[in-house]
């Protein structure tokens, strides 16, 4: 979730230095991407991510009022100044996550890592829980609630991809640098600043790095947290949920994109083009759902609630004379609202049988060819009330608070899972400016990034009770 917003830019004596230690005092002012842009354009296969940004509703004064309070705390405006601080030396560290390798199934040495910074940061306790996210407690005054912020570890490169940090200029080029890394690092500075200025709130705080987000990985690790009634399998309850990830530090998710995703592979007997002509053919059939899925969900989503259907990936056969003995495909299907959602699958389903049936009707010898559908992913979607719901309030008034204009929308995110169970659950950036995302090419470059960490110690504050 990339949002590249040009703003003037942010550099300190002590992130100019940084960069020359780096090794990149040879490049060229010149290099420098202007107005937050890359050293080099991204490649035109960069993903686009879901965003449908709104202006935000009005906050209530309540809010902006607590916000200010809280903000004016004097520990509080050391905590905010000591964030800005340490941006230089957390570039470093950017880094060094960064060129861990971290693919879904595949985080353990990127999790140990963060869980060290998380102890180095000053984390009451610190532990692994049984799918690997990484989780650091904060004890609260009281302790009657708890509230986590949390970013992902994983990213959506293979193992074998290099992740080797490029500096051009002042940008960081890597994949996944800002998708989820930078991420990362809010969540670490926030408990960081929190530890070193004694804030303490009253309820505990859950420093969290999931497993599981990208791709296949299906959101396993925020799901493990929420458990199927908001309950973990360790008997960990969670009342509100602060993820970081995306852009710009202005943006808030409220509204959780669900989606199904599924691998479908047609089989039958397959043979020679001439000898076996009269087998039924799985691409045959494979074409045929495509073609009913296709008349059938373009019907469905041209109205209603915002729903989207891909047909992403398709494969299968061995040569141009060799009826396949297999055909498959990968369906990706999306909406804002979990009864389109179905509507649509029940749609794909249909078609996937019908597509089926076709063939077989066809075939004039052997065995009928089978289907298999496989759902490969599964991510709920809701929407909670951002007028309504104290989170987002807080969210927006603090966003407001440091001169920003908040902008709320959509997305997939570790936030869907809490958000369709109705419990309060926002996605906020996690600053400065980038683009790339999930591309090879990515790159992030620090435009005022102690904006993002201030935001999410203001949130956390302010969800968590802190009365000064």
């Amino acid at each position: 979730m990339d949002l590249v917003s040009p703003r003037s830019a942010y550099f300190s004596a002590g992130l100019l230095a940084f960069f020359l230690l780096a090794g990149c005092g040879d490049s060229a002012p010149g290099d420098r991407p202007a107005s937050g842009t890359p050293a080099s354009p991204p490649a035109s296969g960069a993903a686009v991510m879901d965003q449908d940004e709104l202006p935000a509703p009005e906050v209530a004064s309540i809010y902006v009022e607590e916000v200010g309070t809280l903000a004016g705390h004097a520990p509080v405006v050391e905590a905010l100044a000591y964030l800005e601080s340490i941006e230089p030396r957390s570039l470093q560290d950017l880094i060094r996550l960064t060129e861990i390798p971290a693919p879904p199934f595949m985080e353990e040495e990127r999790a140990a890592a963060f869980a060290e910074m998380l102890r180095e940061a000053g984390a009451d306790s610190v532990w692994i829980d049984g799918i690997g996210n990484v989780l650091g407690l904060r004890r609260g005054t009281v302790g009657d609630r708890t509230v986590a912020v949390d970013a992902h570890l994983d990213t959506v490169f293979p193992i074998e991809t290099d992740v080797t940090v490029q500096i051009r200029g002042d940008t960081l080029f890597a994949p996944g640098i800002g998708d989820d890394t930078r991420g990362l690092i809010v969540v670490r500075n926030v408990l960081e600043a929190m530890v070193a200025h004694d804030l303490r709130t009253e309820a505990d705080l859950l420093f969290i790095g999931t497993v599981g987000e990208e791709g296949l990985g299906d959101l396993r690790g925020v799901k493990y947290l929420f458990g199927t009634d908001g309950v973990s399998e360790e008997g960990l309850r969670i009342d509100a949920f602060i993820a970081v990830d995306g852009g710009d530090e202005t943006r808030i998710v409220n509204q959780g994109v669900g989606s199904h995703r599924y691998r479908v592979t047609f089989q039958g007997p397959g043979g020679h083009s001439w000898g076996a002509f009269g087998l039924a053919n799985p691409h045959n059939a494979l074409a045929a759902a495509i073609t009913h899925f296709v008349a059938s969900a373009d019907a469905h989503t041209a109205d209603g609630p915002r729903t989207s259907y891909n047909i992403g990936r398709i494969g299968g056969g061995t040569s141009v004379n060799s009826i396949p003995f297999e055909s498959w495909m990968e369906v990706d299907m999306r909406s804002l609202d979990n009864t389109s959602l179905q509507a649509l699958d029940a749609l794909f389903q249909q078609a996937v049988q019908r597509g089926l049936d076709d063939e077989n009707a066809l075939r004039r010898r052997g065995a009928a060819l089978t289907v298999d559908v496989d759902m490969v992913g599964d991510r709920p979607a809701g929407t909670l009330d951002p007028s309504a719901t104290p989170l987002i309030q807080r969210a927006m008034a603090v966003i407001g608070h440091l001169g920003g204009e908040p902008a709320i929308g959509s997305g997939s995110t570790n936030a869907n899972t809490p958000i369709s169970l109705g419990i309060p659950a926002v996605t906020i950036g996690r600053g400065g400016d980038g683009g790339g995302a999930h591309a090879l090419d990515e790159w992030w470059l620090p435009v005022n990034p102690h904006l993002a960490t201030q935001n999410a110690l203001l949130l956390t504050l302010a969800e968590a009770g802190f009365g000064g």
